[in-house]
């Protein structure tokens, strides 16, 4: 008698029925994600310690694996999209950014090459050039010129490549060729994301050749100090490649002068890339474009849906000016890979634009989220989120136990007690023991300050007062 081969696989009628478990118990930790402690009581070690030792030798049930998920893995959550999660920054996703995920999952496409799924390309092409207009970007970016948009993991990945086509296109190519000879620079606020020092480690710069750049009384890039050290690597013997500017900072969300860094760019020949991770989707209200002044002088620029527009990460929307300068820098076809659509010219082949060869069909979120929304639904969730943390800003001022540490421009307000360091610190550890909400915290001028970062999806006034509340209650018990 043959023997009857094993069937492993979950079949397709198990599947559709654990789908729908899936997504009722997604449904319902979203509708009860408010009661949970907000950051993980979970003690070092403690998650590993309750999972066996070995992997199953036989698969196991799907009940088995859900019950682990409640009785293991959520215990040892930071819940971040709690409406009460204020630190960092925002790290949203919604229904149909859920939903999009889960449909791209389900189609697994490979879209490293046009060839390999067209509709992956073609529709991350479309969304980008929507997003130009939608945020008021320069049109040098749309694809229709010699610009173009692609969806990066994060803004890391995004400033790592903007970086890597400035190194080439300051050596001409050489640097791929023959690799650094240690006399390229790149320039960068003390105040950047740590990212931009990390870029310039991995494109083999060396840590050595980044400049940090004094900011003023507000967190910003002083453009004199940048030309001064442009001007000072050149009389040096230095070629200078790379800046990147930022708006809305980690730390503070400070804007650097993007016009007045631009000019400076421009006029040295030096690669402009601005970087908008987290406040860039405030420009898609009119009213907050101001922060985008000068980023037609940009050579690259870069957001993350996946901090404040509800698509869940990764997503991170990076263009450049001049796509030849980004491909050029990237570019490598084996053999393998060639195929008569890449021959001809007429298509997008992503994989020349990132450091991967594979890639997702992350465009399908970002579209289910544009589409769902709107446009307007868009800009009044920002709306409302700016409008509360200018509320809380306000409650801030007007308690003399506390003072403002930095300006708060949009979502995020940097505050301290006047009591000191050691005061903030027992503050803020006290307020996150309590589980009733989570903040973060950053250095300003030395001094420690607590951050209250506003934009969850589900984050109401109701939840602003309950948070100022217990800070003013935390405070007055210190």
């Amino acid at each position: 008698m043959a023997d009857v081969p094993r069937s492993d696989h979950m079949s397709i009628e198990e599947f559709r029925r654990r789908g729908h478990e899936v997504v009722d118990w997604i449904a319902n930790y979203q509708r009860e994600i408010e009661s949970l402690p907000v950051l993980s009581r979970a003690k070092p070690g403690q998650i590993r310690t309750a999972l066996p030792p070995e992997p199953p030798a036989e698969g196991e049930s799907f009940d088995a694996m859900l019950r682990d998920v409640d009785e293991i893995i959520l215990p040892g959550l930071t819940h971040w999209q709690s409406p009460n999660f204020f630190g960092y920054f925002p790290s949203n996703t919604s229904g149909p950014s859920i939903l999009g995920e889960l449909l791209s999952a389900g189609l697994a496409v490979q879209g490293m090459l046009w060839a390999t799924s067209p509709a992956c390309t073609e529709l991350e092409t479309h969304v980008l050039d929507w997003l130009v207009g939608m945020l008021g970007l320069p049109g040098k970016f749309l694809s229709s010129g010699k610009g173009g948009g692609v969806i990066q993991d994060t803004a890391s990945s995004a400033s790592l490549c903007a970086l890597l086509a400035a190194r080439e296109r300051s050596t001409a190519g050489g640097s791929n060729e023959s690799g650094c000879d240690g006399h390229l620079t790149a320039y960068a606020s003390t105040q950047a994301h740590s990212s931009i020092e990390k870029a310039v480690k991995i494109a083999g710069l060396g840590r050595r050749n980044l400049r940090a750049i004094e900011v003023d009384s507000a967190y910003a890039m002083r453009p004199d100090a940048l030309a001064e050290a442009i001007a000072r690597d050149r009389r040096d013997g230095k070629t200078p490649c790379f800046v990147s500017a930022t708006i809305g900072t980690t730390s503070s969300n400070a804007m650097d002068p993007l016009r007045a860094i631009g000019e400076i760019c421009r006029e040295a020949g030096v690669w402009f890339h601005v970087d908008g991770a987290m406040s860039g989707t405030a420009a898609l209200c009119p009213e907050f474009r101001w922060i985008q002044d000068g980023l037609e002088l940009a050579d690259s620029y870069c957001f993350n849906p996946h901090k404040w527009m509800f698509t869940n990460f990764d997503c991170d929307c990076f263009w450049v000016a001049d796509r030849a300068a980004l491909i050029g820098a990237l570019g490598i076809l084996p053999e393998y890979l060639r195929n008569q659509a890449t021959a001809s010219g007429a298509v997008i082949d992503y994989r020349d634009w990132h450091i991967p060869l594979g890639r997702r069909f992350r465009a399908l979120k970002l579209w289910f989220v544009i589409r769902h929304y709107g446009v307007e639904g868009l800009r009044a969730q920002v709306r409302r989120h700016v409008a509360l943390a200018q509320t809380f800003a306000d409650w801030v001022r007007e308690d003399s136990r506390f003072e403002l540490a930095a300006p708060a421009p949009l979502n995020l307000v940097c505050f301290r007690l006047r009591a000191g360091d050691e005061a903030n610190q027992k503050l803020l550890d006290c307020l996150n023991a309590s589980g009733e909400l989570f903040l973060t915290h950053t250095r300003l001028d030395g001094l420690f300050t607590l951050r209250m970062s506003i934009g969850q999806a589900r984050t109401e006034r109701r939840h602003i007062e309950r948070a100022w509340a217990r800070i003013r209650e935390e405070a007055a018990r210190l």
